[in-house]
């Protein structure tokens, strides 16, 4: 199992969403071994720097970033100059730059480099956005908004094209598997689309093939997340369940359901995709195992909702 730390870096879990708390837990133990107050609101989106400095946390009209290696309470980076919500946050992988996206119809662009988060690149749709994906081509990001549009945005050149897989189904999350050949997208109607991706290389734009649609629940799905290793695709949703799909034939895997589990809002894979956490609204987070579907750990502590989740099992070269 790897997430135990053994010589590397240490494991990082870290969870959050009504309470206005970040936890960080021993994944291993589920003993939670640090809380960070965060007052000003609720956290909608989390993401650990590639560096595994920094934990991003997004909220209402900000985003703040707080030291993962010190016992600091407060915040070392913070961003305020935002109308609305900020739904959803990313790193580039040598992290030069953070991607956000938010209700106020724009995916950002912030530069790392410089500590008092610079705004460098704004791209405005006309819908709030819900996340926000990059191509591991680390030049094209993919923007999902509530209208039903899947925006592709050429980093390089700037051009950007959209489409509507749905007409009237809000997308929800986008995921491309980490090798670029597929790419996931999810709606507040159940469904669940999948493209083949070719192209995407040097100059070459990604180009969309439409492979299959289904149905991978019965209410809101909430997020859509591919393993490590390419082989399977997690949903979670509304319906109180995450589902794993084998993306050779899109057949059920498992499902992970448990009597207390509310609405399921994130999840991510361990590094060797046998183990997944997610997280949910009835102030839980839990490790599953992929194959049997049985909890391993429940990580409990959380006063409210816990919507988003951030994990890092790998360890940094």
């Amino acid at each position: 199992m790897s997430i135990s730390s053994n010589g590397g870096d240490p494991v990082i879990l870290a969870t959050a969403g009504y309470d206005h708390t970040i936890r960080f837990w021993q994944a291993y133990s589920g003993i939670c071994n640090r809380t960070v107050q965060h007052p000003d609101s609720q956290v909608n989106a989390l993401e650990i720097t590639p560096d595994k400095q920094l934990i991003a946390a997004a909220g209402y009209q900000h985003i703040r970033m707080y030291d993962l290696n010190s016992t600091n309470p407060s915040a070392v980076i913070n961003y305020d100059g935002i109308s609305k919500n900020v739904s959803t946050v990313g790193f580039h992988e040598e992290g030069k730059w953070m991607y956000t996206g938010g209700e106020d119809c724009t995916a950002r662009i912030w530069d790392l480099r410089s500590r008092n988060l610079q705004c460098q690149r704004i791209f405005q749709v006309n819908a709030p956005v819900n996340c926000v994906c990059l191509h591991p081509n680390q030049g094209e990001l993919f923007v999902g908004d509530q209208a039903g549009s899947i925006h592709i945005w050429d980093l390089k050149t700037d051009n950007n094209e959209h489409f509507i897989p749905e007409p009237d189904a809000a997308i929800q999350s986008i995921s491309i598997d980490p090798m670029g050949t597929m790419m996931a997208a999810v709606n507040n109607k159940g469904n669940c689309y999948i493209w083949t991706l070719t192209g995407g290389k040097r100059e070459e734009p990604t180009q969309l093939h439409p492979k299959t649609k289904f149905l991978a629940h019965n209410r809101y799905v909430l997020k859509c997340l591919f393993s490590p290793d390419s082989t399977l695709l997690a949903t979670t949703s509304a319906d109180q369940k995450c589902r794993i799909w084998r993306t050779a034939d899109l057949t059920q895997l498992t499902e992970l359901k448990d009597s207390q589990q509310r609405w399921v809002w994130d999840c991510a894979f361990s590094g060797d995709s046998q183990y997944i956490i997610t997280a949910s609204s009835d102030q839980m987070a839990r490790l599953w195992s992929v194959d049997s579907g049985e909890v391993k750990r429940e990580y409990s502590g959380h006063q409210k909702s816990v919507v988003c989740l951030a994990f890092r099992d790998e360890v940094v070269t």
